[in-house]
């Protein structure tokens, strides 16, 4: 997933220099013997050999998206809290800043496409509907395939784009890949949602321009006027969309993001819950104790102790 040819992974960048280290490990696409940039082709298999267990099994989140069609064995994956069982005919769509971890049981078998999420889009129009999924950062994470139709196109153009990526060297070609992919793209986009309440990625309309500035802003600041004067609508407006695409409101939705990010802070860093709560944009630790209690239901403390027993 993150190696090639026994490469370690790379951390990714800060995007700010001056913000303190990220906390959760964080690895950036590194595949230096790829035949095309910003895409590698392997298998489950082969991503147990070539990468320690040890890192495979620790939490860790990635800045590029990842495929993968389980065809034998079974197992588990977890993404954001949530335990992913793993069998023939589950597919999985791991997106940048998501945070994942393999488990040790099982060996589930399939192929496994990585990919940055300019890859499949830097030749416009053409591969337009590709930059619409790849913008996305919300939509579903596993789908349960029966044997049928779907299941066989998906492993078809999963086997046509390993078969362009193992060519000799210099006959590899970048477009093909790109169409495979944006087909295979397409191909997924059009599977029932497993969440049909979930929204399907629209990145021209004001409620998925507005996730893209939650994602760029949540950490400085929750207030929905900021958000709304950033995107140049009234909070009105804002919320209306939000209200029309997931049901929820403008302040909720914010609230929610914020929340997800200290769950993974408390759940899989040390950092005590001052460093959380400064990470995260509060002036004060009890604001941000109030903050998550109000959403969780429990203190940070009680969320991070019941997280810690459930690994034990």
């Amino acid at each position: 997933m993150m190696v090639r040819n026994g490469h370690l992974p790379v951390p990714a960048p800060s995007p700010d220099p001056a913000a303190e280290p990220e906390a959760i490990p964080s690895y950036g696409f590194h595949a230096p013997g790829a035949p095309v940039p910003g895409l590698e082709v392997t298998d489950l298999a082969d991503l147990r050999r070539r990468v320690p267990e040890r890192v495979l099994q620790r939490v860790h989140r990635a800045d590029f998206h990842t495929l993968t069609l389980v065809t034998g064995g079974d197992g588990l994956h977890t993404v954001d809290f949530v335990d992913l069982p793993c069998r023939p005919g589950t597919l999985l769509w791991v997106r940048p800043g998501q945070v994942q971890r393999f488990h040790a049981a099982g060996e589930p078998t399939g192929p496994h496409v990585i990919f940055t999420a300019d890859f499949p889009t830097v030749a416009p129009p053409i591969f337009g509907a590709a930059a619409r999924l790849v913008a996305d950062g919300f939509g579903p994470t596993r789908w349960d395939l029966d044997d049928g139709p779907d299941r066989t196109a998906l492993a078809t153009l999963f086997d046509q784009i390993a078969a362009e990526y193992g060519r000799q060297p210099g006959t590899v070609s970048p477009e093909i890949l790109q169409s495979l992919l944006t087909t295979l793209l397409l191909h997924i986009d059009r599977l029932p949602r497993p969440d049909p309440s979930v929204p399907r990625a629209d990145p021209q309309g004001v409620y998925a321009r507005f996730r893209a500035e939650l994602e760029r802003s949540y950490r400085r600041t929750r207030r929905a006027e900021e958000y709304a004067t950033a995107l140049g609508y009234s909070v009105k407006s804002l919320t209306r969309a939000c209200l029309a695409a997931t049901g929820q409101p403008v302040k909720q939705l914010i609230d929610a993001r914020v929340l997800l990010e200290a769950k993974r802070l408390l759940a899989h860093t040390d950092d005590p819950v001052s460093v959380v709560a400064r990470r995260l944009g509060f002036s004060e630790p009890t604001n941000f104790g109030k903050f998550f209690t109000r959403r969780a239901g429990v203190t940070p403390g009680d969320f991070r102790q019941a997280q810690r027993a459930e690994t034990v």
